[in-house]
């Protein structure tokens, strides 16, 4: 008689996954927020927005990954940051319509589960939705050695936000005259990174390498987590002074500012005040990236763009000085049939 098969020999520990479950409870509850119901266990994550007093309340959900930016931090070993990424590609889209990010999800797939690597990335989404101010509702863990290479694995990341429909933020009020301006990133956020791993191999570039005296470990700089904006980006959607907001992720400014930019309407940088940050001027020197290409692939600086009436922009200014946010004037809303006008950017930037 033949013998018995387990699941386990297949390459999958179902009990793996339960222990993981009860070592992350106690961070995931920290995270819960007012509507959030504690149902650990059962089959899905319940909110109940009826406690948030919304009148027309309207959700807004987004979904989002961290790309092939896992691959550097499985190359260092460190993971600690992938769990903030994923929250704040997610969590950032759903701000970029006004929006009050209330729960969020993930899911870990991977050849198999490293509890102590897996926890540090749940250590990271706790981080991410305190940042954000909202509840990890719950998630998913998968093993699949069918499908992931050894200690390959990947993330998921799906997030809710909740907003009045009448303040919904599209850009369709965005007006010949705004201001344009631009929210800084933290670096390269979590776009790009194919393109910059590709150049760090054909260039043979040690991840242990001093870029500038601020960047003394190019390896640690490339995993520094995505900003969340939920602080600088709330107080203004409150105060309804926003006409429009853009999270600059893949595609960069040139793909992701258009997609607000009403028709007839477009994006003029004279007189801005944008400069390109080093690591950004170091990569493109040494992957020897045109111009166009780096303001498609990587964000430059610029994490998230705001639009806004010319009588609110001091109001604006004083709200992101009062909470030390650094911001850069990009523009104003002009007359043109293209949406984004790079000219005179193009031209400061050769300067």
């Amino acid at each position: 008689m033949s013998k018995i098969n387990h699941y386990k020999k297949s390459g999958v520990d179902i009990n793996t996954g339960n222990l993981f479950t009860k070592k992350i409870k106690r961070n995931a509850i920290s995270t819960h927020i007012k509507g959030t119901i504690k149902n650990f266990g059962l089959f899905a994550g319940f909110f109940d927005i009826s406690k948030l007093n919304y009148k027309e309340p309207m959700l807004i959900s987004s979904t989002d990954g961290v790309g092939t930016k896992i691959k550097i931090a499985i190359d260092l070993k460190k993971y600690d940051a992938l769990g903030v990424d994923l929250v704040a590609m997610t969590v950032n889209d759903i701000l970029a319509h006004g929006a009050k990010p209330i729960f969020f999800l993930d899911y870990i797939a991977t050849n198999k589960l490293n509890i102590e690597n897996a926890e540090k990335i749940i250590n990271g989404i706790c981080i991410g939705c305190k940042k954000a101010e909202c509840s990890l509702l719950g998630g998913e863990t998968a093993e699949m050695p069918g499908l992931y290479k050894k200690n390959d694995f990947d993330l998921a990341g799906f997030g809710v936000g909740i907003i009045e429909k009448k303040n919904l933020i599209t850009g369709e009020n965005i007006k010949f005259g705004d201001v344009v301006i631009g929210l800084k990133s933290s670096g390269f956020h979590s776009n790009g990174f194919s393109l910059i791993r590709n150049i760090i191999k054909k260039k043979k570039i040690n991840y242990k390498t001093k870029v500038s005296t601020n960047i003394k470990h190019l390896g640690q700089f490339l995993l520094k987590p995505t900003k969340i904006y939920s602080k600088v980006i709330m107080p203004l959607s409150k105060k309804k002074l926003l006409n429009g907001i853009s999270h600059i992720t893949g595609g960069g400014i040139i793909e992701n500012l258009p997609r607000i930019i009403p028709k007839g309407l477009s994006v003029d940088f004279k007189n801005h005040n944008w400069k390109l940050p080093y690591i950004f001027r170091w990569i493109c020197h040494k992957g020897n990236i045109e111009f166009n290409e780096m303001l498609k692939v990587f964000n430059c600086g610029i994490g998230m763009v705001i639009v806004c009436d010319p009588k609110n922009f001091h109001i604006i200014q004083n709200i992101l000085s009062s909470q030390k946010e650094n911001f850069i004037y990009l523009g104003k809303i002009t007359k043109n049939k293209k949406k984004i006008q790079i000219k005179n950017l193009e031209e400061s930037w050769k300067t």
